[in-house]
């Protein structure tokens, strides 16, 4: 439907083209939208473009990814999600084929076989609710067609990487009924080493597969039906050591005849590599994934109903080194995470040459389980160190206990939402609507740390999140827009946590908008400003006693600006740039600094976690004719992001500086469209960038542990088309 739609929006003179997004909840021109949205179509998807989630933010304005423990982080325009703990949820919605994905470490494994990927940038409190107070990014899988096409795609590069992906579909009894299915694995050796093993870190061994039923038992009714499994078992996301933080480098470790990654390099005479890890424990990541999706869509007059309905199973496991050494000391960390969720929504969108009404109901539910389990072992060494046992305790005195959350968390929302869109004039349109969300959460479980606490608790909120949005079209190419909408993402009870009940957050939005191009299509224009008032923002860390705590910090409020500029000067050249400039800080938040023992502190003023100050993005686009055989496409992008901070504190020990990466690739396509080479790179400058960094339990001597983004790769993906 996108390419239909692009190829008949493009004007005869080759300028560029309008695709048809979703995004919210209607069909519609991406020009005319009246919001913050960006859309990644197929074309740009694959190894050498936009190949994952993290990668998302080379192409779409003011949104950065930074995963920890294989937890998806997203943030956009600043906010996203800061808490460690299990239960928490992100401020990012995230979906597929209009299902949401509820569990952020989910989130990392449905990218191939795409048609596009639609981004909304802001609070999307009414259309999507309980989790969009930052935006909300929607996943468009491909349909099966009534006619038998495919394709197959294989890649290898550096790191020993490799990549299969395809897909086949067609008609099964003519265009009544269709079927698609596709695939991919993806496999690679480690980014790092466990120099203390000398085995693999940050490798890849994952596969996925989908299949897609489509049925058209009338001209007005369209029945999908889709299927999907993921699994992958690799040593992927390890803890990254990055250094002391307000104690002596490997206090802890020294006790006990342990080394570090800096202290093994010290004593050598070299510089420690962070992409590499010293550690006893390996890390391990085990997961997988279940989920099936039915819609049903009914078109009957102006009207347009559709049902969805959702479930997906998830499991992980997760093991790391929170003492970041060789020391066989209580820093084996172990997640296990068991979700299962059921959604359904129905949305109503009726439309005439004057009004527009949008209808919505939806319920979700979700049974998720989690456990986090460290063993105590040497701990009395420790505790005898500093006086909190008697001497006569013997040293593996705690050696059969662990530090455990473990419990089930069961989350039930509903939600009651409508919009509409009236035409004043010709020219200006007022858009109203709001939502009403319920939502109850009920926790059972236990924490133990030297002695059990039952931590079950219960709570429920109700939250109503308008938005009204004026939109003047003064000629086709040229929309303006205004707009005020909140946004609520609601409470949490985190699993088996002796946290109080963390209470929602809220977010006043105010948006002002441009978006413009030339009678020809060759210069395209999409500006945008806004302003942004947190209230209650979830902010997470570990405190004082070594527990993951989450807290409400007081206010927060984020303003900035967005330009995105497209132009095709040529036929066959594309060119594009985006910038923006982000205001991102605590308005109100004392909280305790883990540098000074703990003391309370005002961070009034601070950088929010993840929000860089400026970004900018250049990219080019030529496709080069060769004879009549086919065509070369060149092309080249850079993506320069300003310092951003991981704490609070805005300390100068859990920063990453500005940095530029660099990607290009060179494709050669057959005339037919059949077949293609393309030889790609990424992050060309083989930066070093933290993508994440959180402080340790002070009983690890608040070390600084966290992911880092993949180092320079390169290699050759072929392609055939069918």
């Amino acid at each position: 439907m996108a390419q239909e739609a692009a190829q008949n929006a493009a004007p005869p003179t080759e300028g560029l083209a309008d695709i048809v997004v979703t995004a919210t909840r209607s069909s519609e021109s991406l020009s005319k939208v009246a919001a913050s949205v960006s859309a990644i179509s197929a074309a740009d998807l694959g190894v050498g473009g936009v190949k994952d989630v993290a990668s998302l933010a080379t192409a779409i304005p003011n949104l950065s990814v930074g995963d920890q423990f294989g937890v998806n982080r997203i943030f956009i325009r600043g906010i996203g999600l800061t808490s460690i703990d299990l239960g928490a949820d992100g401020g990012v919605a995230f979906l597929q084929d209009g299902a949401q994905i509820a569990r952020p470490a989910a989130q990392l494994s449905g990218f191939y076989d795409l048609e596009r990927v639609e981004v909304l940038r802001g609070p999307q409190g009414t259309l999507y609710g309980r989790g969009a107070t930052a935006g909300a990014i929607n996943l468009i899988t491909k349909k099966p067609t009534d006619h038998l096409d495919g394709y197959l795609r294989a890649s290898y590069g550096n790191y020993n990487a490799a990549a299969i992906e395809g897909a086949i579909g067609g008609p099964i009894s003519g265009d009544k009924l269709m079927a698609r299915v596709s695939g991919k694995y993806d496999r690679r050796d480690g980014f790092g080493k466990n120099e203390f093993t000398g085995k693999d870190i940050d490798n890849r061994d994952a596969y996925a597969f989908r299949g897609t039923i489509l049925a058209k038992p009338a001209d007005d009714v369209e029945i999908t039906l889709s299927g999907e499994y993921f699994h992958e078992n690799d040593s992927n996301y390890a803890f990254h050591y990055f250094g002391p933080t307000v104690k002596p480098e490997n206090l802890l470790g020294s006790i006990l005849g342990g080394k570090s990654l800096f202290t093994v390099a010290a004593a050598a005479g070299k510089t420690a590599n962070i992409r590499n890890i010293w550690s006893d424990q390996e890390p391990l990541n085990q997961r997988d994934g279940t989920s099936f999706t039915g819609t049903i869509a009914w078109t009957p007059g102006n009207w347009d109903v559709k049902s969805i309905t959702s479930y997906h199973r998830f499991k992980r496991f997760n093991r790391d080194d929170l003492d970041a050494s060789d020391a066989n000391m209580f820093g084996q960390n172990n997640y296990i995470e068991n979700s299962k969720s059921f959604s359904q929504e129905v949305v109503a969108n009726y439309k005439n040459e004057k009004l527009d009404v949008l209808l919505g109901a939806n319920y979700f539910h979700e049974n998720l389980y989690g456990e986090v389990r460290v063993p105590l072992t040497n701990l009395a060494v420790l505790l005898k160190l500093g006086g909190q046992v008697p001497p006569g305790v013997p040293d593996n005195a705690f050696d059969g206990l662990n530090y455990l959350q473990n419990g089930t968390v069961k989350i039930d929302a509903l939600g009651f939402y409508a919009q509409g869109t009236y035409a004043l004039s010709d020219k200006f349109k007022i858009t109203a609507g709001g939502r009403f969300s319920h939502e109850k959460r009920k926790g059972v479980g236990t924490f133990d740390f030297l002695g059990s606490v039952n931590t079950d608790k219960a709570k429920s909120w109700n939250a109503f999140t308008p938005t009204v949005t004026l939109n003047y079209q003064a000629n086709d190419s040229t929309l303006l827009y205004a707009s005020v909408t909140r946004g609520f993402k609601s409470g949490v009870i985190n699993v088996g946590s002796r946290n109080d009940v963390i209470n929602p957050e809220y977010v006043w939005s105010y948006e002002l908008g441009l978006k413009t191009a030339t009678a020809d299509r060759k210069l395209q224009a999409n500006l945008a400003a806004f302003y942004m008032d947190y209230t209650d923002l979830q902010v997470g860390f570990v405190d004082a006693t070594s527990v993951v705590t989450t807290v409400n910090a007081a206010s927060a409020r984020n303003y900035g600006l967005e330009a995105e500029l497209r132009a095709k000067p040529v036929p066959g050249l594309t060119l594009e740039l985006f910038g923006t400039y982000l205001n991102a800080k605590y308005r109100k938040f004392v909280t305790g600094d883990y540098r000074q023992a703990f003391k309370q502190i005002s961070v009034a003023g601070n950088r929010l976690s993840n929000a860089p100050e400026f970004s900018f993005r250049a990219g080019a686009d030529y496709d080069i004719p060769v004879g009549s055989i086919g065509k070369l496409n060149a092309r080249a992008e850079v993506n320069w992001q300003d310092r951003v901070y991981f704490t609070e504190f805005n300390n100068a020990d859990a920063t990453q500086g500005a940095y530029a990466l660099i990607n290009a690739g060179l494709k050669f396509t057959s005339a037919d469209d059949r077949y293609f080479i393309d030889v790609w790179g990424r992050n060309l400058g083989n930066k070093l960038v933290i993508t994440n960094n959180i402080i340790t339990a002070p009983l690890f001597s608040s070390v600084r542990v966290g992911s880092v983004a993949p180092p320079r790769t390169y290699g050759v993906t072929f392609g055939v088309n069918f």
